[in-house]
């Protein structure tokens, strides 16, 4: 869930999430835009037919009605359209008296019952004496109607013609043909939008491509980024390359620094541990023991500069597993009095470092294991279940252990405890150096054996 949930926190910063919204929406409202267009330009065409074939019926009325000698209309108009002989269908006509002298009113046989216009004061007539309007129908249907008043002879006898279309129909046929259109472009528009997302996904490939190239370089497993990219990232991976030519070039320059500065010191401290170790006394034996102290800080401050200059470079990979057997054999060949076992992890662990700091790491906690314990040394090396990417190695022995108030001092460069053990008190001091350097943790407490328990945490590349 949580893993979900970062997923989710990162999609507004994914390049893939961007575009792909970017082209949905824009998406969406192309097909919102030319669903309103069409259907506008369908609802004022159809529109214009309802109103034209009104039109056409009105004149063919007008042309199928007489007038008697007496005044009385007369006519049989077939307008060529079934539905004004079905009862109730939505579509009238019909013929009245517009003056005097004009009596009788024909309609069509669809036509049951009488249907109220407004009057000529509501809804005028035009220079025409024509005008439209809507009304209800019979059967609560909503009607569009033209009327006319003409002139049916030379004794300026007038009717008025009036023909009326179900405009309800009208507005269902548009309604259905917006469904219809609505049905069509959605599914245009699923299958576009998924095509956007395939290509977007397959334009977007030569970045992931670099990513995996990025992880196999801080893994330790390519030494570059190889491949062929399109021509907008192969600058990118150019850059790239160059930056990492340029950090190897660091490395080896401070490891030669470091070397030249070792080799430097060397003869120097050589020769005065030397002289005080032939000059014997109190005096010969404190400018000895000083210069090996000097050997001793010396060697520490070179190799935290050694891990600071590698820190920030390419990183390394040192598999753990057969590292730590084997110096657990060494060690236990040095020291066949003490038990020294060993746990290994299930599976196989890559430290993200190198291998002589893992050494020296390992090297100064089973020394002092070694040295304080009783009779038994146990080692074991796991995964940390609860934080990916972590693994941690636990060194316990059965001897006295360190007091809770005193585990911090331990961890101070020259700092013992007990000054009848030989060693000058840099150990653990390194240890917490080397751990800190390369972001991990380091705890010390009591182990179940009775002795002292030291738990490293460091970072694994799996």
């Amino acid at each position: 869930m949580r893993t979900w949930l970062s997923g989710l926190r990162l999609w507004p910063r994914s390049l893939t999430f961007r575009v792909i919204a970017f082209s949905t929406i824009w998406a969406i409202l192309t097909l919102v835009v030319i669903f309103t267009l069409i259907t506008t330009l369908y609802r004022q065409a159809s529109e214009r037919g309802f109103d034209s074939l009104l039109s056409a019926h009105l004149f063919n009325l007008i042309g199928s009605v007489g007038i008697s000698d007496n005044g009385a209309l007369t006519g049989s108009p077939d307008l060529g359209d079934l539905r004004f002989s079905e009862p109730n269908s939505g579509w009238y006509w019909s013929v009245e008296p517009a003056s005097e002298g004009v009596h009788g009113e024909i309609h069509s046989s669809s036509m049951t019952t009488s249907i109220l216009s407004p009057s000529v004061a509501e809804v005028p007539f035009n220079a025409n004496f024509q005008r439209s309007y809507a009304t209800e129908g019979i059967k609560g249907e909503e009607l569009e109607v033209f009327e006319s008043e003409f002139v049916l002879d030379a004794k300026n006898r007038a009717a008025r013609f009036r023909v009326m279309g179900n405009h309800s129909e009208l507005e269902q046929e548009i309604a259905s043909f917006q469904r219809r259109l609505l049905t069509y472009l959605s599914l245009f528009g699923v299958g576009m939008i998924a095509i956007n997302a395939i290509a977007i996904l397959l334009g977007l490939q030569p970045l992931r491509r670099v990513r995996n190239a990025l992880a196999m370089v801080r893994e330790g497993t390519a030494q570059r980024l190889d491949g062929s990219f399109p021509a907008e990232i192969e600058p990118l991976a150019s850059e790239t390359n160059a930056l990492i030519e340029n950090n190897k070039r660091i490395v080896e320059r401070s490891r030669t620094q470091v070397g030249n500065l070792a080799h430097s010191l060397k003869t120097p401290l050589a020769v005065l541990i030397n002289e005080g170790r032939a000059l014997g006394g109190a005096k010969g034996q404190l400018i000895a023991e000083q210069a090996a102290s000097m050997q001793k800080q010396v060697d520490h401050y070179l190799q935290r500069a050694r891990v600071a200059a590698q820190r920030d470079s390419v990183v390394f990979r040192t598999p753990v597993k057969p590292l730590v057997e084997r110096m657990v054999r060494v060690l236990q060949k040095l020291n066949p009095r003490t038990k020294l076992t060993l746990s290994p992890p299930p599976a196989e662990i890559v430290f993200a470092g190198e291998r002589e700091d893992l050494e020296e790491l390992l090297g100064n906690l089973l020394d002092n294991a070694m040295k304080w314990a009783k009779s038994a040394v146990a080692v074991s090396v796991a995964l940390v279940p609860e934080s990916a990417g972590l693994f941690e190695i636990v060194i316990e022995d059965d001897g006295p252990g360190i007091p809770e108030a005193s585990a911090r001092e331990v961890l101070k460069r020259g700092k013992r405890l007990d000054e009848t053990k030989p060693g000058t008190g840099l150990g653990l001091a390194i240890v917490a150096d080397l751990v800190n350097e390369y972001g991990g943790a380091l705890a010390l407490d009591r182990s179940g054996m009775g002795g002292l328990r030291a738990v490293v945490r460091l970072r694994s590349l799996q």
